[in-house]
């Protein structure tokens, strides 16, 4: 009895110091850098041919090794701990199984090492594996013998999280499986509570489902203000060489809506949406190191509004119903030029950067023929890319616009152009530097540009200004320290300053009051914490920032805590 309630608080200290201290919302000079508090990169053994050579040989894939390492490497003493053993034990490791259906590469298979760098970069994007390392070890009678490392996380958090932006808390409790019974499928049961909603929310991800290349997504939400209801199944493009796609895509959404402005509701509206698509695709695959692929689908979109009592008292505004139905034709290419990295946006974890070309444009036409509400244009387009231009220097550009054409023009377009640079100043020295511009014009009543606390302006509350557009510059100075402690969390830190407007009318040509205060600016410093021993969240952020400007009914200093993807 004694040793069964020990083993409970044990877990208990895993799941709360290690695993999920804090969730909310949501290397060196070269690029390539070793490892030093985590798992060791691994380099191929002496005597084991380059991949030009192999290739050049026609070497066929002999053995292939999967070596799925558990949370702790009970091999190193420091790691060789009751409590560390004891987390070993209660975690279910990833099955060799789920790892070999991901790879893209079998058994007797031509020896093709850029698949072997693509599985690896695959398995990275499961939230249930810390690392994963693919390289080829012998070398005999015309074949390769590969091994496969993959490290586990742990995946179970059976707690409470909590954050806080913009002087707003969110909290929830529930469990969640990222990776149930080994298998990768995620199984979630939560309730939680932000600024806009109360929800209770039941979700199941099945990323390979039967082991195939096929993901399902079923997911249902009793929230505070209507319910959520979603269901996918896709065979997406998962590989740079995949001929083909398809899939569905379904969601209704009952909510209630709220436009802001100085951080404060200025108006309420329920909103009832109907989603779904259903879409194919074809490519050649990967040739002279380009993917092109052409997709095509059909796209019902339906957004009723009705008025609410909300916390301004009745809607002030009722947005008219919009019901689009139309057929689209897309194309997409994909430049194969990919970057691994380490302390960059992460802390002591390998990284996969795109440098290449990556574009992608739709274009869809809506007729009342088929049952929307007007006839339209409907388009999306982007753009990114990425350029080295030093082994210092890193700097990547994205662009977007989506929106629609119809008998009053173009309308409910949006726009937003990004920039940033990394400079690695030493091995645990990186200024980060980006500018954001988010336009827009003409857009629907329901749909609102907004700056704040929550998406970049550390200092303010959440969604302080309202516009016709945004542009956010921010400059962080990034610090990696080798400090590990209790061998669950990477340290860094960061001093930063954040300055942004928005300009232009409020949704529906209503004036903002918040953009008689120009131009906020805001400075502020905090600690990063890379959660290395779990699936729940890349960066803990706890920050603290101090506004420059603003109204004077905006705290003088805005604590931060939160788990993002990014440093």
């Amino acid at each position: 009895m004694i040793a069964r309630h020990l083993k409970k608080v044990a877990l208990g200290a895993v799941a709360l110091l290690g695993c999920h201290a804090v969730k909310a919302d949501d290397g060196g000079i070269l690029p390539d850098v070793r490892a030093r508090t985590t798992h060791e990169r691994l380099d191929r053994p002496v005597g084991v041919p380059s991949d030009a050579e192999l290739e050049s040989a026609h070497a066929r894939i002999g053995t292939v090794t999967i070596l799925a390492h558990n949370i702790f490497d009970t091999a190193r003493p420091e790691e060789n701990t009751s409590l560390f053993r004891l987390a070993n034990e209660l975690h279910l490791r990833t099955h060799a199984a789920t790892v070999r259906s991901q790879l893209l590469f079998a058994e007797g298979a031509r020896y093709d090492g850029r698949l072997l760098q693509e599985s690896e970069r695959i398995l990275r994007t499961t939230r249930y594996l810390q690392d994963a390392n693919i390289r080829p070890v012998a070398w005999h009678d015309g074949l390769v013998d590969v091994e496969v490392i993959t490290h586990d996380v742990w995946t179970l958090n059976p707690g409470v999280s909590f954050g806080r932006k913009g002087g707003k808390n969110s909290t929830g409790v529930g469990i969640e499986e990222l990776n149930f019974l080994g298998l990768g499928k995620q199984l979630s049961f939560e309730r939680k509570s932000n600024v806009d909603r109360t929800s209770t929310a039941l979700r199941y991800v099945d990323p390979q489902l039967l082991s195939s290349w096929w993901r399902l997504t079923a997911g249902y939400s009793d929230n505070s203000d209507g319910r959520t209801k979603e269901f996918d199944l896709e065979h997406p493009f998962y590989a740079l060489d995949t001929r083909w796609a398809t899939g569905f895509t379904g969601k209704t959404d009952e909510r209630v809506d709220s436009l802001y402005n100085l951080g404060k509701i200025r108006d309420q509206f329920g909103v009832a949406e109907k989603n779904g698509t259903i879409y194919g695709g074809w490519s050649r695959g990967l040739r002279d190191g380009w993917t092109t692929r052409l997709t095509y689908g059909a796209t019902y979109d339906e957004s009723r509004f009705h008025s609410v009592i909300g916390e301004t008292g009745p809607t002030q505004l009722v947005p008219a119903d919009r019901k689009l139905v139309y057929p689209w034709l897309g194309y997409e290419w994909i430049q194969d030029e990919y970057e691994k990295t380490r302390n960059r946006d992460q802390i002591e974890k390998t990284e996969d950067f795109l440098l290449g070309l990556h574009a992608h444009t739709q274009l869809g036409y809506a007729t009342t023929s088929l049952g929307s509400d007007r006839n339209a244009w409907m388009f999306d387009a982007g753009l990114s890319r990425g350029f080295a231009p030093g082994s210092r220097h890193r700097i990547l550009l994205s662009s977007t616009v989506t929106g629609r054409h119809d008998s009053t023009g173009f309308a409910d377009v949006r726009s937003e152009v990004a920039a940033r640079y990394y400079f690695r100043q030493s091995d645990r020295r990186l200024l980060f530097l980006s500018a954001t511009v988010d336009a827009a014009s003409n857009l629907d009543p329901d749909h609102q540009i907004l700056l704040g606390g929550e998406n970049g302006l550390r200092g303010y509350p959440l969604r302080y200004q309202a516009g016709e557009g945004s542009w956010l510059v921010t400059a962080e100075q990034r610090f990696f320290t080798n400090w590990y402690p209790f061998r669950l969390f990477n340290v860094g830190g960061a001093i930063f300053t954040d300055i942004g407007r928005t300009w232009g009318g409020n949704t529906g040509g209503t004036p903002s009051r918040g953009l008689s205060l120009g131009v906020l600016k805001d400075v502020g410093f905090g600690l990063r914490f890379g959660n290395s021993r779990s699936a729940l969240g890349n960066v803990l952020h706890v920050d603290v920032a101090v506004p420059l400007d603003g109204g004077s009914d905006i705290q003088k200093v805005q604590f931060l805590v939160s788990t993002q993807r990014s440093f």
